[in-house]
């Protein structure tokens, strides 16, 4: 299985969008400053998160969540979550 993830920076608030086959270890890496991109935000928090079967889908999916309409539908996701 392939994740898409989005963390929330708690300290700037910044979202990071990116995929991996292993959820937990990716997570560690950006919480413990091993991810050069993310490092200087931390800590994160999981925003959001999707499954698919294959990586080219979720290589897919994380693309178009970096495009404008993507952001746009993310953005969108996110405020439904935080809806009481």
């Amino acid at each position: 299985m392939f994740w898409v993830y989005v963390l929330r920076s708690l300290s700037t608030g910044r979202l990071y969008t990116g995929s991996t086959s292993d959820l937990p270890r990716r997570l560690d890496e950006h919480q413990t400053g091993t991810s050069f991109s993310t490092r200087r935000e931390r800590p994160w928090e999981l925003a959001h998160r999707e499954q698919f079967a294959t990586r080219a889908e979720a290589v897919r999916r994380e693309r178009y969540l970096k495009t404008g309409c993507g952001r746009d539908e993310l953005r969108r996701i996110l405020a439904g979550r935080q809806r009481p």
